[in-house]
């Protein structure tokens, strides 16, 4: 059965898109069976994998309100042993439509049940806010990764995070762990960078994932291509990142 996987920041251009779209790249790249659910509305894991949002017929969206079977909305994309449950601009919509529904914090978990055979990961690309399609991808989870940008304003907001994985752990998901807190945009440089890096492994200790994803250009490029850093430049930082990032994740199971 597969690992279910959120990744979640309500703080907006973290790289939750980035990591997501790259790391299941990385776990393909290493024979891993992995499926993508674009739980955003923006759609940018769709488009960086070369999905023509416009033309998706099925997206999540469908999924969660017309309650049409997952498996009839994945898509193939560019790499290999990688799937992806697109998005598109309606799921804007979906929150309020979903508030009548029974159980509407546990529809994106029932609707999993079809797929999770299929694959060894699923990680879901939360869009930056604590709303019910994230409370969904929360609920849907075995662990949360988090983002968390070597910026100033990085650690701002983590509480209020923190606070909803700790409510969604006590009422909806009493399974649900950190898997670990992921440092994005590093630039070993910057003495605030190594600052926020200290700051959360002071408070958060091994949640922490040795890994950092540095600024990279080619990171910055790959999603204009529809392709992953891995398929735009296999040498690059921002892929050698994220595969250390995947044999990481792979061996703390």
């Amino acid at each position: 059965m597969g690992k279910v996987i959120a990744l979640a920041n309500q703080k907006g251009g973290v790289g939750k898109t980035t990591t997501t779209i790259n790391l299941a790249a990385s776990l393909a790249a290493l024979d891993k069976k992995v499926l993508i659910i674009d739980a955003d509305p923006q759609a940018n894991a769709s488009s960086g994998l070369g999905i023509d949002i416009r033309s998706v017929e099925t997206s999540i969206y469908e999924c969660l309100i017309d309650r049409i079977n997952a498996k009839d909305a994945i898509l193939p994309t560019c790499v290999e042993g990688l799937d992806i449950i697109s998005s598109r601009i309606d799921l804007v919509g979906a929150e309020l439509e979903l508030l009548n529904v029974s159980n509407r914090e546990k529809v994106l978990t029932e609707l999993l049940k079809d797929v999770k055979d299929d694959y060894d990961f699923i990680l879901i690309d939360c869009s930056p806010s604590l709303g019910l399609i994230t409370v969904n991808a929360l609920t849907a989870a075995n662990s949360v990764i988090i983002p968390v940008q070597a910026e100033y304003f990085a650690l701002e907001g983590i509480s209020k995070l923190l606070n909803t994985i700790k409510i969604i752990k006590s009422k909806l998901n009493t399974s649900l762990e950190i898997e670990g807190f992921l440092l994005t945009m590093y630039d070993a440089r910057l003495r605030l960078a190594n600052q926020i890096y200290e700051e959360l492994k002071k408070h958060f200790r091994e949640m922490v994932f040795k890994t950092v994803i540095q600024r990279n250009i080619r990171l910055s490029e790959a999603p204009s291509h529809g392709i992953p850093a891995l398929l735009y430049d296999p040498d690059s930082r921002g892929s050698i990142n994220h595969m250390q990032l995947a044999k990481e994740l792979l061996d703390r199971l």
